[in-house]
């Protein structure tokens, strides 16, 4: 009695949690003409015309285009993170370097709503020629995944022992070496945290996308936005939650491939003995 009353809570909960994105799914199957007559969860006349106008490329949308800008950018964004990070909580868990100031400077960053950044940053990627590029906006979601990648770097190798860092040191190692070939393999589960939820960060960011692109390097969440208008005005439910879900898709199955990583990481450490 007690499983099958955890089983519906679960059941509840899992349905409150996936609502938005349940009723999304199902508009996409739905026409125009039963999205106006019957909004609810049944589906009189499936149909798959939603997604071939999504699919459709023309000179105005392409959502290939958009779908691979934020997929170069987000890399960027993930994979720069992850290279400045790791170093630098190295130097913060076993050598005590910024701890008190750097760290929570960087931290911190998270707290500051991303908007006064706006004016400054325009300024200096059009001097640089960076405004509508993929490295650009990816340069921008760096910073955006700065602070999540310390912390968890930084609490990932703090559970290491530091007397595989000596040991690795009486055998000649390098404190590169001692990273690339010591800590690296130990701190794979934060790895795949940080690259997941870095990665899933930059493909929702939208206000920078919206600030720094214009055309060749439109990112998904701004491209999507362009599917929303009818030709002959209002909005085009069906065709926006088409679009909503295939941008949806590239995170949501990285985060399904790679849901044992993320476990592994949130529990190590948890317990010690």
């Amino acid at each position: 009695m007690i499983r099958l009353l955890r089983w519906i809570v679960y059941a509840v909960a899992a349905l409150a949690l996936n609502f938005p994105v349940i009723v999304t799914l199902l508009t996409s199957f739905k026409s125009g003409k039963e999205i106006s007559v019957n909004p609810g969860f049944w589906i009189s006349s499936p149909t798959l015309e939603n997604y071939a106008t999504v699919l459709r490329v023309s000179d105005r949308l392409n959502i290939f285009a958009y779908l691979f800008n934020s997929l170069a950018a987000s890399l960027i964004g993930t994979g720069l993170a992850m290279i400045i990070s790791f170093p630098a909580a190295y130097a913060i868990a076993r050598g005590r370097y910024g701890r008190k100031i750097l760290m929570p400077l960087i931290v911190n960053l998270r707290a500051v709503p991303l908007i006064i950044f706006a004016i400054p940053l325009y300024m200096m990627f059009q001097f640089a020629g960076l405004l509508d590029t993929q490295l650009g906006l990816g340069l921008i979601l760096t910073i955006v995944n700065l602070p999540l990648s310390l912390i968890v770097f930084v609490n990932a190798i703090a559970e290491v022992p530091i007397e595989i860092d000596e040991a690795a040191k009486l055998d000649g190692m390098s404190r590169w070496g001692i990273m690339k070939g010591m800590l690296f393999p130990v701190c794979r589960p934060a790895l795949a945290t940080v690259f997941i939820f870095g990665f899933i960060t930059a493909w929702n960011e939208f206000l920078f996308g919206l600030m720094l692109t214009s055309n060749r390097a439109v990112p998904m969440t701004v491209g999507a936005s362009f599917f929303f208008a009818a030709s002959g005005g209002g909005i085009q439910w069906g065709a926006a939650s088409a679009v909503m879900i295939v941008g949806a898709l590239p995170p949501m199955l990285i985060g399904i491939i790679m849901y044992r990583q993320i476990s592994g990481s949130m529990t190590a450490g948890a317990v010690k003995g």
